[in-house]
């Protein structure tokens, strides 16, 4: 009898997350080092199991040929970057930071951190800037995603979080408004989302200067001319008022604010809105009917309305379309912000902004320095004060910042006005990157600093639905790469701060809690093995059971995780219940906010009065044409991962400029030749791509590319005033022939 032998165990199943968009959409690893295989994970809810083309190619990026193996130093007698030791690496940028700070000040020297880094990455620098530096001027590529839709949410409901309820409520409302998102293309897998409130009878409409793949599924589409999603809002409005359709009791029992921000909506009347937007009156009342038919409905915005030199008053006008119907703070209702990056939300939340501090304290906040200097063990006086917002940052390099420690980003692609800022850049007299790749940005650098990857760390990060989440780590790095919290462990000691910047995740994730408990975005109740044991945790969700309150002692309630929104504990009218948790006990986290009250001092949102302006560049003459840009589905953010994909790059192998049939006619250019836009700041060439899915008056361009199909060098970097976000959306531009 012959012995058989027993099969070999199938290699082992790490659970982990996608390390791309805000979804974080779960997915399990297998394998080892470069043969890791994605496998679908269908137990965790947002993405059950379903993963764009970038999520299923991650593991490319692990790989040698394309990732950075060890540290580069720039040799003074090259001029080359060139490899290097860790010793020598961590040496020579402690050395640049030290001596810049001597020469010039401690607000000489700069960090700018990114929206892809975990959380305690995310902790980690702002505490190495404040305390180890010492400097102000510290902010991070975030600013450029959701930052006025933050601003927005903070001055309506007291608190700032993407989505104010699960992502699975989406599908059980009657309407979902949908303004500037393609979620078809940045985030596919919650398409289904949207498929599903349809097939339960619900309606979508979209608002979008093109016809994308999301506006082909919804049942009303509008396409405004970019910059008048204000006007629009406000059109919308003031029909609702007009018609009677406002939610009075609603109004006078949880809002304030209500007469002037009425007053600002109807000096927008249907003709006036018409004519600055291009949208129909009968669009316009067509909208009014499906949001107000609805017995619930939702406003989500995306970059669309939010990067805008006005972007925080365009969101607030949608907010305010939501509180007069009534359709916030109650279930299955409300506004949210589809965040960005894959950190997007986690990132602002912990410190690497210019004005604020862990568990998204302000950083102006006498009490909240306390505090947190209290975790820190150092004097609150020592901290320094709030620094220059991202742009601004970027724009004083080389003359008030001389020196930078840069952590996942790529400004010198994914910057407004991009050559300027890659010139200032170059005119810095010392500059640190710590990335994956060699990305157009570090290849500036005078020392590069190869980090792991998502795959080869363990951390949290927090999803668009403000869930905080686990990554584990599935795989060794190589040799020559070491972790982002190692990199700053290693140079706070070489500046002469021994402790305190452990590089053990869970270590530093533990002072995170402690930072952030009593804060607005409470952590303290989370921990990783609750993050190992359930599907992530929202926030906030302090230490014990109870209210989780804001900075100013507001309490923010809602329901646990086992309530359902539609559920018993509602109450008639659907506009409150009882957060139904048992005080003393831990705390089950805060999937849905503001259902009893929002957190504001007295528990009411606010309505913001707010009036449409114009674009900071109009059209005009010599530039007759809007320029507005995004994304498409194959390449992420500036690129430097996903266009290192062979995969991604055959899907998408460089950028375009998409423009209708009328337009192109008027220039004299055919699909596929070659066109040139020009802006008040640079020049970009692309093919041209003809379609009647956009507006004669717009072309679009997206922005993962550089070189001279680089869109962001056309970029107009006017600022919102309060949220301080570049104007991405909109800018003037006219069209030239390229010729041999």
């Amino acid at each position: 009898m012959s012995h058989v032998p027993a099969p070999a165990p199938a290699p082992a199943l790490v659970p982990t997350h996608c390390p791309y968009c805000s979804l974080q959409c779960g997915m399990n690893l297998r394998g080892s080092g470069e043969t890791v295989e994605v496998v679908e994970r269908d137990d965790f809810p947002v993405n059950r199991g379903a993963l764009c083309g970038k999520g299923r190619t991650a593991p490319a990026v692990l790989s040698s040929r394309v990732r950075l193996t060890g540290p580069l130093v720039r040799r003074p007698a090259t001029g080359r970057l060139e490899p290097a030791t860790w010793e020598e690496a961590l040496r020579v940028t402690a050395d640049g930071l030290r001596r810049t700070r001597a020469r010039h000040g401690a607000d000489a020297v700069g960090v700018f951190g990114g929206g892809g880094l975990t959380n305690e990455k995310a902790y980690a620098l702002g505490k190495f800037a404040r305390v180890v530096l010492g400097t102000s001027q510290i902010d991070y590529n975030g600013r450029f995603c959701m930052s006025s839709a933050a601003a927005a949410h903070n001055k309506a409901f007291g608190l700032d979080r993407g989505l104010p309820f699960p992502l699975e409520d989406i599908p059980r409302t009657g309407c979902v408004v949908l303004v500037g998102s393609n979620l078809a293309e940045t985030m596919p897998p919650a398409l289904r989302y949207l498929t599903e409130l349809k097939d339960n009878g619900g309606s979508l409409i979209v608002i979008d200067p093109r016809r994308t793949k999301t506006a082909e599924q919804a049942d009303l589409h509008l396409a405004p001319r970019p910059g008048t999603d204000l006007a629009l809002a406000l059109g919308l409005l003031h029909l609702v008022v007009a018609q009677g359709r406002t939610d009075e009791e609603f109004i006078r029992e949880r809002t304030t604010g209500w007469e002037d921000a009425r007053a600002a909506a109807m000096a927008h009347w249907p003709e006036l809105v018409e004519r600055i937007t291009g949208v129909g009156v009968p669009q316009l009342r067509a909208a009014v009917a499906l949001f107000c038919d609805a017995p619930h409905a939702m406003v989500l915005t995306a970059r669309g309305p939010e990067q805008q030199s006005k972007g925080t008053d365009t969101v607030g006008a949608w907010i305010n379309l939501a509180l007069a119907t009534g359709n916030a703070g109650r279930p299955l209702a409300g506004y949210g912000c589809l965040t960005g990056q894959g950190n997007g939300q986690g990132g602002r939340e912990h410190g690497q902004k210019a004005d604020q501090l862990p568990g998204y304290r302000r950083l102006d906040d006498p009490a909240a320095r306390a505090h947190v200097a209290g975790v820190w063990g150092v004097d609150p006086d020592s901290l320094p004060g709030p620094g220059r917002s991202a742009y601004e940052l970027l724009d004083a390099l080389g003359r008030d910042v001389r020196a930078l420690l840069l952590m996942g980003s790529n400004p010198v692609v994914s910057a407004p006005r991009a050559a300027h800022v890659e010139e200032r850049i170059r005119s810095l007299d010392f500059l640190a990157v710590a990335d994956v790749v060699l990305s157009e940005t570090a290849e500036l650098a005078d020392v590069v600093l190869p980090v792991t990857q998502w795959a080869e760390e363990t951390g949290t990060t927090t999803n668009l639905e403000g869930r905080v989440l686990l990554r584990r780590r599935a795989l060794t790095p190589p040799p020559g790469v070491r972790s982002d919290l190692e990199v700053m462990h290693g140079l706070a000691g070489l500046l002469g701060h021994e402790k305190g910047f452990p590089t053990d995740p869970e270590e530093v994730f533990g002072e995170l809690r402690r930072a952030s408990s009593g804060g607005p975005a409470d952590y303290a109740g989370i921990s990783y093995r609750r993050l190992e044991e359930e599907q992530g945790v929202f926030w906030p969700c302090p230490e014990t059971g109870g209210a989780a309150v804001t900075a100013d002692g507001a309490a923010v309630t809602a329901g646990g995780p086992a309530e359902e929104p539609d559920g018993p504990a509602a109450g008639p009218d659907g506009h409150t219940r009882r957060a139904g948790r048992s005080a003393g006990g831990p705390h089950p986290g805060t999937p849905r906010l503001f259902l009893e009250r929002f957190a504001t001092p007295d528990g009411r949102a606010r309505f913001v009065p707010v009036v449409h302006r114009e674009a900071a560049e109009p059209t005009d003459a010599e530039y007759p044409v809007v320029l507005t840009t995004g994304r498409v589905v194959a390449q992420y953010q500036s690129g430097a991962q996903t266009r290192r994909v062979d995969e991604l790059n055959a899907a998408a192998p460089g950028p375009f400029v998409e423009l209708h049939p009328q337009l192109a006619a008027r220039v004299g250019v055919a699909d596929g030749e070659p066109v040139a836009v020009v802006s008040r700041r640079g020049r970009a060439v692309a093919p041209a791509r003809v379609s009647d899915a956009i507006r004669p008056d717009t072309v679009f361009m997206p922005f993962h590319w550089p070189g001279a199909g680089r869109a962001n060098t056309l970029t107009n970097p006017a600022l919102d005033p309060t949220s301080r976000m570049p104007e991405f959306k909109v800018c003037a531009v006219r069209l030239e022939r390229v010729t041999a």
